[in-house]
């Protein structure tokens, strides 16, 4: 898959492909379809591969000289394919590799418990066995729960507990707990293996990739939000007073929410082999950076719908007074943004950070002089609160926008991001 596509995941984290769009446009109803149908395509393909690895560890079943080296053993790889193949190559990895682990050291201690308890008679053995249970049990649970280990290995923990249970106990009843160990394991590899041929091998599905163009998607988001509140703002003007509505903030609204998703996609693509421009040390914590800097930017935008809707508006000829300033500072504003969004997805570094800073602060002070506290004081009607409230929340925007042209340039840096 190239590094330009994004992918949208069937359990709703993913983002659809956005494209610049003129300012103050909605998405037409063929654009709509075109990306429903990329959706269901990218449904249909992870589908046919979790098939394609179910066809391949059944025939461990289905094949008799197959099924004579691993005996019923052969359900613990279809096991694995069902709860180990996930829709990213980083997510199957991370799983398989957990998996593994936690099977191999469950083994282990289920192994060792077994040997020893089996010296102690056969109620000896029973109690030793349940001691041993009880200790691990609880203390994995406890493990489970602490914030680093669910984060980063929560189901190599679990599968370490279901493994030493089933060793130990079946430890009590028959003498080749050494041979079941072994070969589960191998099944569980065989199961593991598949999954990894299949994931890399047919249309690999990249958690990297996923990442690196949701974060760029979202400067875009951001800059047709601001661009649809000035052109909703000043449209009144023309328009009857008071009349709001019209400004679509569902970009913001799914930058606000991304956080569990960008902390998924990091720790994939951590996990993910070398492909096209990432590598094994790809910085991907300032892609997590970038996101929170993304989000607070986003609830600034997103709090300039209380402008538009709030029952006291400023007079129309202060509005216009004011207009061709905001609309500088606006368009300054989200073209940084979008600059800052190509470069990320371009992986090519943007003009200088001092460049971008330097111009929307000159914007900013042009506006600055405008509100002075003497010409608000002097206005009527609670107009300069109102013509306030707006232009000082476009202008904390500004502050926003150079934090994450610093980011933008530090990940370009780290990233090794082409000079244009």
């Amino acid at each position: 898959m190239s590094s330009s596509t994004v992918i949208s995941i069937p359990n709703g984290h993913g983002v659809a492909p956005q494209e610049r769009k003129p300012r103050f446009s909605f998405p037409s109803i063929s654009s709509f379809l075109r990306e429903k149908g990329q959706y269901d395509s990218i449904k249909l393909i992870h589908s046919i591969k979790v098939g394609i690895s179910l066809v391949l560890v059944s025939l461990l079943y289905l094949l008799k000289p197959l099924y004579d080296q691993v005996g019923e053993n052969a359900m613990w790889a279809i096991m694995t394919v069902v709860v180990v193949f996930e829709f990213f190559v980083g997510a199957t990895l991370s799983k398989g590799v957990n998996r593994g682990i936690g099977t191999v050291i469950g083994g282990g201690f289920g192994l060792a418990t077994a040997v020893i308890a089996e010296d102690a008679g056969e109620m000896g053995n029973a109690i030793g066995v349940a001691i041993a249970v009880f200790v691990c049990g609880t203390a994995a649970t406890y493990v489970r729960l602490l914030p680093s280990i669910k984060k980063t290995c929560d189901y190599g923990v679990m599968i370490f507990l279901l493994t030493f249970n089933l060793v130990a106990v079946s430890g009590i009843r028959g003498e080749t707990v050494v041979q079941l160990a072994r070969a589960r394991l191998s099944t569980i590899g065989i199961g593991f293996g598949v999954c990894v041929f299949t994931s890399l091998c047919i249309h690999p599905m990249w958690a990297s990739d996923e990442l690196h163009n949701s974060v760029a998607s979202r400067f875009e988001a951001l800059a047709c939000s601001i661009d649809g509140c000035l052109g909703e703002y000043f449209k009144l003007v023309e328009e009857k007073e008071n009349q709001t509505g019209g400004v679509n903030f569902s970009g913001c609204q799914s930058v606000l929410y991304s956080t569990d998703k960008d902390d998924m996609l990091a720790k994939f693509a951590r996990w993910e082999p070398w492909h096209g421009k990432f590598g094994f040390s790809h910085p991907w914590e300032k892609y997590l950076d970038i996101g929170k800097e993304l989000r607070e930017a986003a609830a600034t935008i997103f709090s300039l719908k209380g402008c538009l809707q709030s029952p006291r508006q400023p007079s129309s000829t202060l509005r216009q007074s004011m207009r061709e300033q905001c609309e500088e500072l606006g368009s300054s504003l989200a073209s940084s943004l979008r600059e800052l969004g190509d470069s990320i997805k371009t992986m090519r570094k943007c003009r200088p950070r001092f460049l971008i800073v330097s111009k929307l602060q000159s914007k900013s002070e042009e506006l600055n002089l405008l509100m002075s506290p003497s010409k608000l004081g002097a206005l009527k009607n609670d107009d300069g609160l109102a013509i306030a409230s707006f232009v000082f929340q476009l202008m904390d925007i500004v502050g926003q926008v150079e934090v994450l042209a610093k980011k933008v340039e530090e990940l370009g840096e780290l990233a090794n991001f082409e000079t244009k």
